[in-house]
Formats: C-alpha cells, structure tokens, sequence
C-alpha cells in the first residue's frame, strides 16, 4: 500500500484501510475477501478474460468501475445516513437541481465549465452535474471541459469522494478535507457553478472560533455590507445561530460567484436547506442578514419547496434555492415561490425515512414551471421587497412614583446586582465585614455554589472588596441624611422629585455621581401609571436644529409627537421622555408600507402617549410558504356533521345488540 500515489495513500489513510486489514486478520475473513476480489468469475480489470468455464468476462472500464463504485455508495449511504442533511442525496433530487441550475443557459455554456460543492459527501452532486452537462445523449450534450472543485469535512466520506474523482478521470487534487466554514480552501477562486446539500439544523460550535471573536468576524466571507435605516453603509454579521450552520454554507457559494465582468453568465447556485433557513434569525440578526443580502442584490431566483419524506434521513420539509447575479429580464427584481410538496410518487418500500421519490415527469413539471415562470397554482411569483419588513421599537412613556421609606433606603446598603448575596453575607456576618472578608471568603463561595449563583469576574471582585462595601455603606448613609430633610412626601411626579433632590444634595453640601444619585432614585421609586412622566430631555431646537430633524425623521412638526418629540410648556420648547422598557413593543411593518401610516392606524388609537424610536428601526426579510400557499378547507356544514353522528350511533347500537344476544340480532 506505501507503494501508491500520495493521493492513493491518503485515500487509504482516511478509509484506515490498515486497521481493517488488522480487524479482518483477527476476525479470519481476509483471505476470503481476498479471494472474493481474485475469483476468476470475477473481472475487475480492463482487459477481457475467461472464467473457469471458458466463458468471456468483458473487461471493467472506468465507466464501468465508476457505476459500481456508484451503486456501492448508494447503498453504502442508504444504510447508513445520521443526521438530518448529512451524507446522501438522492437521486432524483440532484438531477431537479441540475435541471433547474443548468437547463436555463443550456444554450450559453461556456468551453471551461467550473462547479463547485462546499459539502461534498461522496461527490455525487458533482459528478452528477458533469455528467448531465456532458452526456451525449442527454438534454445539454455540451462539449465543455467540466472541472469539479469540492470540500468535505468527513474522513470516510472524502476519501469515497477523492477515489470516485480518480475512477472518473477528474482531478483528485480539487476534493479538500477539512470544515468549509473553518477555513475557506479555494479563497480567491470564482465558479461558474455552484451546488450543495449543507447539514441542516447541526452546530458549528466547532468552527465558531474560526469564524468570530467575541463579536470581530474574522472571516470576510460572513459579513456583508448593508444600509441601515436611515440609508447608512454598514458592514453588519451574516452569522446565524451556533445550533445551525446552513446559511453559512450559502454564504460561501455566494461569495465564489463570479463577477459579471469575468464570466458574462455570472454563477449559479442550487442549494438545499430545510425551513429555518426561510425565516430564523430576527431583523438585524445574522439569519435574517443573509436572507436581506441576498434579496437586495437580486441574486434569489426561486425556491422550491420538497416533498415531506423525500430524503433517507428525514421526514422534514426541504426546499431548494436557486440563485442567480445574472438574471434574465422578466426575473429581475423578482423573486419564484414553487409548492412542489405534492408532486411525488410513493415508493414500494421505505428506505430510512424516504417514502416516495420524484418521477421524471414531476422533474418535468417544476422544469417548466420554473422556465415559463408562472403567477397561478403552485408556482407563485413576488417582487423581492414583499419578503421584507420593518422591526419597529414603539416606546411609552416611563411613569415613576417616589417616596423615602425606611425599607427602601435600606436597600442602599448594596449593589443591585448583588443585592441577594450582599444581603446574605450581611445577615451572616453584620458589621464585622466592614473590616475584613477573607475570613469569611470560603463560605461565601460555598453559598455561591449552592445556590448556583454565576457571578462575573468584575463581579465578584466587588463582592469581596470590603471597599465596595464601605461605598455601599457610605450612600445609605447619604440617603438617611436626605430622608431626614425630604421626609417621607409621596411624589407622583419624579421630575420635581428629582429638582427637589438636587436641592436637598446641595443644601446639605453632598456631592454624588450620577450613578449614585441614580441608585437613590432607584431605591425609593417604583413605577404607577398614575404618575407623571418622566422627562429625559427638554429640547430648544432652533430653526435650522428643528428643520433638520424634521429632514431627518421625513415628518411635519405636526407629528413629531409620533417620534418621541412632545411640545412643552413654553414656546420653543420639545420634551423628550424617558422610555420604560417593561412596556416597550414592536411592531413588524411591510417594506412597501410607511411606517408612520401603520403606527397611526395600528398603534396610535389604542396608545396615546406611544412615539416610534426610529433609531432602534430593523430591517428584516423572511419567507413564509404556509403564508402564501395556505388553502383555506370550509368546515362541514351543521347538517352534514348530524347526520354522521346519527349514522355511527345506529352502527353502535347494532354492535351492542349482537354482544348482548351473543350474535343473535335479526
């Protein structure tokens, strides 16, 4: 075996070829496998020979050895399928998507074909797609020199991949090992075509450290540019959850689309996914990103949603996106929705999951619909911006009461975000730890773990800092004095609290942080929504400050109120609230809709003192397939309904009669 190529070799090394060898040492089947492969009823080589018999065997030829290769895999990833979108495809299923990738400019091929695969597998989409492309009694019978170009993550996997590209003729040197989203093997490299089955609904926890730092992408590939709101250029994640690593996968392929100045075809893509790639991730999350990227640039040409129980390993929903940078002109800026959940032919026999398969007059239809592009039945067609949408913060109004109690300055002896366990360690130790924690630093630590108490590392270092005790201890102090000249008033307005505050402070010659002021306040109010609000920001805009706002936010004077600007008391004057962020909503609104226009019909009667925060406003994109192909079944009438019931009562009764007479009923 050390005798072969470095590309045979790493074959066997992946197959670990030499420990099979050893487990069938030890089990005693070598030899018969051995001779299994020398039978003379068995021609594996090229050349003609003659079985024991003296009948012709016709010698194997690349083809020949390429198909059985073939159906060994086929059989080999029947059996053994693991997770939902790993490992086999079938069939059928990859000849749709070359149908759908290449039919279209079957009549535009370029002379040098290149086709891609970031998740491999055993290469069958690949070589699949060469061989539609170049057989001669097939739908294209191009005479291109296709080259394949292919990555896989799985050791056994790779090397049937790597063995089936040096079966077939092709370049064994283009299949990569290794995880597509940790390193990107063909930087730099450009497809004309593109096709995958990426594992669905699988971590890449894995590759995670790979990918980003913290929140620093460090791969170009995963984050895209894309204008805000307020239409600013920004360089934004395209990094969905850990759980699911699927849209990264796209992700690659779009970044190896090539430009339509090298290729006047551009690139195409076919790619399975399962529905969460339709609609996960919220508006300015990574899902959500590439979906927008994607529909923005006008490269999603169609998706085609599967039959349930298509594929060996899952009974899930799956659909395939096809996308295009060169559309042709009756496609532009528009996106095709094909339900094809109901085009299947049930198979005799289950295979793992798979119950039914497409026949190819099903491959037919969709081909077609997908070609004429129709706006009927179950292929439906929309304009990119009816995916999208705006995620609109809608804010109310904090409204704070405020009363110095006993109870509520006490509070003061701790910091809020330790004010459980500070309050344990008191209880504990009273006054003593006001000189020194250490004694006590191993009980603590013991409570902390008990109670399962995660602290930060800044944190805890203020926990057992007797100086952020004695701080502590020092602000209640501050708080008594001012209690002692305040009394014990109830306010329902904070803002005149808060004036009356400052005056205590400067009166008694105490200077605060604003932070620790704020924890006073924090102390002794709570919110009532019969108090006043309260104001964040008195503004006094002048002429050109308040016709810039009003450029800004695209509005009249008239509504600033419906962004969070309020006329006050005094000419001139514009009051801007404090938010509470427990009544704080949002609101999901349609691209081609105003916003303004939906807050006033939608949110507006049923909230007065609501304001649109613009500067929290989201772009989002989903697609929902349910939504647009939901046929509505009437319920029966009451009739029809009365008169089933009636007919299984006369069965019941006829069944009761015969067990009661054992049979015997007339």
């Amino acid at each position: 075996m050390d005798g072969f190529s470095d590309n045979v070799k790493e074959i066997i090394d992946k197959f670990e070829l030499r420990n099979q060898i050893k487990r069938m040492v030890q089990a005693d089947v070598l030899l018969d496998v051995l001779e299994k492969f020398t039978s003379p009823d068995i021609n594996l080589s090229p050349h003609d020979t003659l079985d024991r018999d003296g009948r012709k065997l016709v010698g194997l030829s690349n083809l020949g050895m390429g198909y059985v290769f073939e159906e060994l895999i086929r059989k080999f990833n029947e059996e053994n399928n693991e997770e939902a979108g790993e490992h086999f495809t079938p069939r059928e299923v990859i000849k749709l998507m070359t149908h759908l990738l290449f039919i279209p400019v079957k009549d535009k091929l370029p002379p040098v074909i290149t086709v891609y695969d970031g998740a491999c597998g055993s290469g069958g989409m690949l070589t699949e797609s060469q061989d539609f492309i170049t057989d001669g009694e097939g739908e294209i019978k191009s005479k291109a020199a296709v080259y394949l170009y292919g990555k896989e993550v799985n050791g056994e996997t790779y090397a049937i991949c790597k063995s089936d590209m040096m079966i077939k003729g092709n370049n064994p040197e283009n299949i990569k090992f290794g995880s597509t989203l940790a390193t990107d093997e063909f930087s730099g490299m450009r497809f004309d075509f593109m096709l995958s089955n990426p594992p669905y609904g699988k971590s890449y926890k894995s590759d995670q450290k790979f990918i980003l730092d913290k929140k620093e992408v460090l791969d170009p590939r995963f984050e895209v540019p894309l204008q805000n709101f307020q239409g600013e250029s920004e360089i934004l994640p395209a990094i969905p959850r850990s759980s699911d690593g699927q849209l990264l996968f796209l992700m690659d392929m779009v970044n190896k689309m090539k430009r339509l100045d090298e290729s006047p075809l551009g690139s195409r893509i076919a790619s399975v996914h399962n529905g969460s790639s339709l609609f996960t991730g919220d508006a300015g999350k990574g899902g959500s990103n590439i979906r927008r990227y994607i529909i923005e640039n006008d490269w999603l040409e169609a998706i085609v949603q599967l039959p349930n129980n298509l594929f060996y390993n899952t009974g899930i929903t799956t659909y395939i996106w096809v996308l295009s940078n060169q559309k042709v002109p009756e496609r532009k800026g528009k996106v095709q929705l094909i339900d094809a959940s109901e085009l299947y032919q049930k198979l005799r026999k289950n295979l793992g999951e798979k119950n039914c398969e497409f026949a190819p007059e099903h491959i037919e239809k969709i081909t077609r619909l997908y070609l004429e592009m129709p706006n009927q039945g179950i292929s439906k067609v929309f304009d990119n911006q009816d995916f999208g949408f705006y995620k609109i913060t809608v804010e109310r109004p904090l409204r704070l009461a405020t009363q110095f109690t006993e109870e509520g300055v006490s509070t003061l002896r701790y910091l809020p975000a330790l004010s459980e366990v500070m309050a344990w360690v008191y209880e504990q130790w009273g006054e003593e730890i006001y000189a020194s924690l250490d004694v006590h630093k191993k009980a603590i630590e013991d409570y902390l773990e008990r109670e399962e108490i995660n602290l930060s590392p800044k944190l805890r270092k203020s926990l057992f800092n007797v100086k952020t005790w004695q701080q502590q201890r020092e602000l209640m102090q501050v708080g008594e004095k001012v209690m002692e000249v305040m009394g014990e008033e109830l306010w329902m307005d904070f803002n005149q609290f808060s004036t009356a505050l400052d005056t205590t402070l400067k009166k008694l010659k105490i200077k605060l942080s604003a932070s620790e002021k704020k924890q006073i306040c924090n102390a002794v109010s709570w919110r009532d929504e019969n108090a006043a609000k309260v104001v964040k920001k008195v503004h006094k805009f002048k002429e050109n400050q308040l016709s810039d706002l009003l450029t800004k936010l695209g509005t009249t004077e008239k509504n600033l109120a419906d962004y969070g600007y309020w006329v006050g008391k005094k000419q001139g004057e514009w009051l801007e609230y404090e938010p509470d962020s427990e009544l704080r909503d949002t609101e999901n609104v349609q691209l081609k809709e105003q916003i303004h226009d939906y807050f006033v019909r939608e949110v507006r009667p049923h909230v007065e003192d609501a304001w649109i925060a613009v500067d929290k406003t989201q772009i989002g994109y989903e697609i929902s397939f349910n939504k647009y192909f939901y046929q509505h079944k009437p319920l029966r009438s009451l009739e029809e309904v009365t008169a089933e019931i009636l007919q299984l009562e006369q069965e019941t009764e006829g069944l009761l009669k015969k067990l009661v007479s054992f049979g015997e009923v007339e």
